[in-house]
This record gives structure tokens, C-alpha cells and sequence, in this order.
């Protein structure tokens, strides 16, 4: 009997961990979706966005941001250097298909 209670236990949490795991799976989509659409905003309406900001969107280091040049490809947006204001460099997203 100790036994089939340890497999059901067993199997409650597996199924618990896979459930969570899933929702996690899902979460972390719709985080994506969501800097997606944010991204899409920022390049339709022609918004600047500093490097620490544009890092928060694309889930990097902000140092990675300045390291990969002055003009490069993140998923379906160019992103290039546009100027620098005080200490801060600006950057432009223009969605491409």
C-alpha cells in the first residue's frame, strides 16, 4: 500500500510539474507576443528607444545591444543606430518581412 501511495504521489507531481511547465511554456509566449507587438508599435510610429530599453525588449544585456554595431537584424525588425543624445544612443526599428 506505501508503495501505490509513493507511485500516486509520484505521478501527482509529475503531472504538477509538467502542468506548471506548460503554463510557464505559455507565459513565456505570451511575453514574447507582447514585445513583439511593442516592437511593431516603436517601429510603426517611428519611436526612438535608448539601449537599455531596447535590451528590456529583446531580452539582452544592454552592453549587447551597443556590441553588435551600428545596424543589424532582430527577427523581423532592422534596428540601427540613429544618434546619440547626451550619454544615451538612440535606436530605430524598421519592420521588414
Amino acid at each position: 500500500m506505501a508503495d501505490t501511495i509513493a507511485s500516486s504521489n509520484d505521478l501527482t507531481n509529475h503531472l504538477t510539474t509538467n502542468e506548471l511547465s506548460g503554463d510557464s511554456r505559455v507565459n513565456e509566449l505570451r511575453n514574447l507576443v507582447e514585445s513583439l507587438h511593442i516592437a511593431d508599435e516603436i517601429a510603426e510610429k517611428g519611436y526612438l528607444v535608448s539601449s537599455s530599453e531596447l535590451a528590456a525588449l529583446i531580452d539582452i544585456n544592454s552592453s549587447a545591444v551597443t556590441s553588435r554595431g551600428d545596424h543589424w537584424v532582430w527577427r523581423n525588425w532592422v534596428v540601427s543606430r540613429v544618434r546619440r543624445e547626451g550619454n544615451q544612443i538612440l535606436w530605430q526599428l524598421e519592420r521588414v518581412d
